[in-house]
């Protein structure tokens, strides 16, 4: 008999996760631009699907989702039978940690990388190393120098949340290629719909058998509120994976939608050129008032101040302005605000209230 209930090593460590707020006490009209979600929604062919799924609630969902997978596949090229979905990408970094990872084991992420790495690995009871980004983007060498004997996985975005910088294809196989051998090297691709032509590390996979990717339905097909997301990776990882994966982890309604949003690869194209414009006008007219950020390739910007007291000031005028957007001192970038690419007149309204804030004393 113990003499006190407690949780397994590490799961006290974890300091829970808080997504970007949504509302501003009395403040009405209120936009959003906290959680990099997709301006536009998804697209009818996706809400189409969903309100056909009311009718199957009370089915139970299929357990190998093997439509959905069929669908990622055909779009992207790919090996239906090395796809795995979750409830969101979260819940694949998840499975990587649980499955791969444990007490005395070694999980790297870098200074600026996605909460959940660390939270992920903390749960299933190993270590978190932190490696130094160089300028906020992931330095390479960096890694290849913190990896030991105890290294299970390393976690990269690319691109990057919420710098939205990311390194060369180059570059990855140089990390693929430099890892111990019992490393797995996992590319989080949330935002890999942003960047044209980018495969997102496929032809790195389909050549090496220790990288897995993953992706989620929750930026660019605008399904964040449904929860989806996927990993692609060798034969040998997948089927690991799949042995940890609930049987029902995601519903039908879920599946429906996600499927008809990977095929509707028009409305895809036409968000992702959507964000390209306007993410650069918005990073232009932000540099027009002195207010710098890294060339994004995601679906934010990582606007720069001069201080932590000024991003906190423009914070605060924001939010008075009913503009809601992200501090980041969680990711050691206080100095820094994330900004959502919105429409068009939210980003004409960030603009203006940046360049008031900066005036205001003038």
């Amino acid at each position: 008999m113990t003499d006190t209930i407690s949780p397994q090593p590490g799961i006290l460590d974890i300091k829970p996760y808080k997504g970007g707020t949504s509302h501003v006490d009395g403040v009405s009209n209120v936009v959003k631009l906290s959680s990099n979600e997709n301006p536009f929604g998804p697209g009818d062919k996706a809400k189409e699907a969903f309100a056909r799924a009311v009718q199957s609630l009370h089915r139970y969902p299929s357990t190998d989702h093997a439509a959905l997978r069929g669908a990622i596949a055909e779009v992207h090229g790919l090996d239906p039978d090395r796809v795995i979905c979750g409830a969101g990408s979260d819940e694949i970094i998840t499975f990587l940690c649980q499955a791969y990872a444990g007490p005395g084991d070694e999980v790297i992420h870098t200074r600026h990388g996605f909460s959940m790495y660390r939270i992920s690995t903390l749960a299933a009871g190993a270590t978190p190393v932190e490696v130094a980004e160089r300028e906020r983007v992931v330095d390479v060498d960096a890694i290849l120098d913190a990896c030991t004997d105890r290294t299970r996985l390393v976690f990269i975005a690319n691109p990057a949340n919420p710098t939205g910088t990311m390194i060369g294809g180059n570059e990855v196989a140089r990390l693929a290629d430099g890892l111990p051998p019992q490393a797995i090297l996992v590319l989080d691709g949330a935002y890999a719909e942003y960047v044209e032509g980018y495969d997102a590390g496929k032809a790195l996979i389909e050549t090496r058998d220790n990288v897995v990717m993953t992706r989620t339905f929750s930026k660019l097909y605008g399904l964040g509120g449904l929860r989806v997301g996927w990993g692609y990776g060798p034969k040998a990882i997948i089927d690991v994976l799949n042995r940890v994966r609930g049987p029902f982890n995601l519903g039908h309604a879920q599946l429906e939608a996600a499927e008809a949003a990977v095929r509707d690869v028009d409305y895809a194209e036409k968000c992702r050129i959507e964000n390209t414009r306007l993410r650069a006008w918005l990073a232009e007219a932000l540099a027009e008032c002195g207010v710098p950020s890294d060339t994004s390739c995601a679906n934010f910007i990582l606007a720069r101040f001069a201080s932590v007291d000024e991003a906190d000031a423009c914070d605060a005028w924001l939010k008075a302005e009913g503009l809601i957007v992200r501090k980041v001192g969680g990711y050691q970038l206080p100095h820094c605000l994330r900004i959502t690419v919105g429409d068009e007149a939210s980003c004409r309204r960030v603009a203006h209230a940046v360049r008031a804030f900066k005036e205001r004393d003038l």
